[in-house]
């Protein structure tokens, strides 16, 4: 017999994402105009498709038309304001500007030839397109991702344009505004750049992936499987909420999406059972989170990565996040499990589980994903190893009846990944402003000098300012937008002292990820809160202090990359993954105040300071931290056999 937990209705989990989530807030149109849009998602997934399978275009032509499919689309879905989302009527100047959208992402196709011969020079037909696809980028992003990363790539056009005027080292010569359009639409530095190029490729279609196995109900199976791996331990449905959540990050790139989608599930069951409303969103906030850290499939961002750092595969990537996104949700169970013993709470019962026999009889439907992993492991192509995942996922389907994806559902599937691309779509356009400027005006290198000058050529406090810098800037634009802004500007300061280049993008793109769960601006941590009935900002801080790992992760493999299996042996891998297991097991009991039984104040500094030295990856710093975590365990076991001493004699 299963758990009624009282989860929330389709409709409550879209008033949660509407609400905190920006690529949520779309029309529900009927009539000409549903069909329009439709068909105009359905033939997005198909050209997207077609391409993948025949053969990419050349890269204006294949980013310009998903540029145009975009913009066109997110005019129609996206109201300009948000109090008009409930009119669901598109209005005039809606249908006006997704027909000038329509000609920006046809101009390439249909005047390639001229605008290759004029080798850069510009007509006014050629000028007015591409300054209507900046303003059109703009606004869509503003639309579909919301009004900060707007305001950041406008700045960024700002600067370039007024060089001259800026203080200091900021000055540079400025851009007229014909060669800003020129640079921003007609070179493939700026719009058109390799942000847009990775999302009309890797990005689109493994969220197509993601569309067709969300239609096998392989979302319910990993709240089954979490249930009955985790549900009879101690907190168990808390434990649920976190390996459900690193399953569902594998098919969700969005934080606050996860957290709608498995915490509608998990957080009315922590509160049954016993969790403050706050703590029961706060755990599935800081897992929903890590969700885009779990390789295979990681954030957008993570695709990025493979085109800024060159001469890498993705596979290498997701093989050196790994072993941090392990320690991030064990540091994550480790507090769940010292809050769950401290307040006292139980697991589930046996009449509350749901039937093993049952669950395993749906583990093929996790054969998807092991394909994913199995084709890029053999040195198959990103986009190869999606196309095939998507073959497997549906053949795979059609085992049951229950799961099985027939014609309708891939349809569904088709309109699906589409939709969920457009923000995508509309935050790598505007990345690309961003890059255009920084690369056009020298910007990064600028930037990157007066952080390390700031920070005294010290690469901790390098590190720190980054982390600030990718912490507030997530606050407001999403993790695509903030990984290009610091990879850009901050990770050459990193690397420019002495770390390895891969390290430096992790650290940016980690940060630039929990800055959904750290206040004042916690967005994951807000929606949990609208789930579990929570005060958001109390909700921000204990989602915040249970993924304390991942503030810390970051700064352990910068400081010691064999984390990321970077040129070290298995016996030395094994030691650093150890000490950073007992560095967070002793962290975790200094925060949340027990382990195997309550600590006394001192216990708690001991655990502290004990669990940062293990964590610093150095031999003197190992050693006296393993010396303070042997000394807290012999302090609980010393401690707990006296109380137990005093007990009995208090009894006799």
């Amino acid at each position: 017999m299963s758990l009624n937990v009282g989860s929330l209705s389709e409709e409550q989990q879209q008033a949660v994402l509407e609400k905190f989530d920006p690529e949520a807030r779309t029309r529900k149109l009927n009539g000409l105009f549903g069909w329009i849009v439709f068909f105009g998602l359905l033939s997005f997934s198909l050209f997207q498709l077609y391409t993948a399978i025949f053969g990419q275009l050349t890269a204006q032509l294949q980013r310009s038309i998903h540029l145009g499919f975009a913009l066109a689309l997110i005019f129609l879905l996206f109201p300009a304001r948000k109090k008009n989302l409930q009119k669901n009527k598109v209005a005039w100047y809606d249908v006006i500007l997704a027909i000038i959208a329509i000609a920006v992402g046809a101009y390439w196709p249909l005047m390639i030839d001229e605008i290759v011969m004029r080798v850069g020079r510009l007509t006014d037909l050629d000028f007015y397109i591409g300054l209507a696809a900046i303003l059109l980028v703009l606004e869509a992003t503003r639309r579909a991702v919301g009004l900060p990363i707007m305001i950041i790539s406008g700045l960024f056009l700002c600067y370039a344009l007024f060089g001259p005027y800026m203080p200091g080292f900021l000055a540079h010569r400025g851009l007229d505004l014909t060669r800003l359009v020129q640079t921003m639409f007609y070179t493939t530095e700026g719009i058109l750049g390799t942000p847009l190029g990775v999302s009309s490729t890797f990005i689109f279609l493994f969220l197509l992936f993601g569309a067709f196995l969300v239609k096998t109900g392989v979302g319910q199976y990993f709240n089954d499987l979490a249930v009955s791996i985790a549900g009879r331990s101690i907190g168990g449905p808390a434990k649920v909420a976190i390996f459900s959540s690193a399953l569902q990050g594998t098919i969700s790139g969005s934080s606050v999406a996860n957290v709608v989608t498995s915490g509608s599930f998990t957080i009315p069951m922590m509160k049954k059972l016993g969790y403050k409303k706050e703590f029961a969103g706060a755990v599935e906030a800081a897992a929903s989170t890590g969700g885009q850290l779990m390789p295979p499939i990681m954030g957008a961002a993570a695709f990025l990565m493979v085109e800024f750092i060159g001469g890498i595969s993705y596979w290498d990537i997701a093989k050196a996040a790994a072993i941090p996104a392990l320690l991030y949700f064990t540091g994550i169970w480790i507090m769940t499990d010292f809050e769950a013993k401290r307040l006292g709470l139980r697991g589930l019962t046996k009449e509350e589980m749901p039937n093993r026999k049952e669950v395993l009889k749906k583990i093929y439907l996790l054969v998807p994903i092991l394909t994913v992993i199995v084709l890029m492991m053999t040195g198959m192509s990103v986009m190869r190893a999606a196309l095939w995942s998507i073959v497997i996922t549906i053949v795979v389907s059609a085992i049951k009846k229950e799961t099985r994806i027939g014609f309708k559902d891939a349809i569904d599937a088709l309109v699906d990944g589409a939709r969920t691309a457009l923000g995508v779509a509309a935050a790598t356009a505007a990345a690309g402003i961003i890059v255009g400027v920084v690369t056009k005006t020298g910007l990064g290198l600028k930037l990157a000098n007066g952080l390390l000058d700031l920070a005294g050529g010290h690469l901790l406090l390098t590190l720190v300012f980054t982390m600030f810098a990718a912490l507030v800037l997530g606050m407001g634009s999403p993790t695509t937008a903030n990984y290009v802004i610091t990879s850009t500007i901050a990770a050459p300061a990193i690397i420019l002292l002495g770390v390895p280049d891969l390290s430096a993008h992790l650290f940016v793109f980690y940060f630039g990820i929990i800055a959904d769960i750290t206040p004042p601006v916690a967005l994951a941590a807000f929606a949990a809160a609208g789930v579990s009935g929570g005060e958001p900002i109390k909700t921000g801080v204990n989602s915040a202090k249970l993924a304390i790992a991942a503030f810390i992760i970051p700064y352990m493999f910068v400081l010691s990359p064999e984390l990321l299996m970077i040129d070290t042996s298995w016996t030395y891998l094994i030691w650093v993954v150890f000490s950073a297991l007992a560095g967070m097991t002793a962290i975790g009991a200094g925060i949340i105040g027990y382990w195997f039984r309550k600590l006394y104040w001192y216990e708690r500094i001991i655990g502290l300071v004990g669990g940062l030295l293990l964590i610093y990856p150095e031999g003197v710093s190992d050693m006296v931290g393993l010396g303070l975590f042997a000394l807290l365990i012999a302090l609980q076991f010393m401690m707990k056999r006296q109380d137990g001493g005093n007990k009995a004699l208090s009894n006799v």
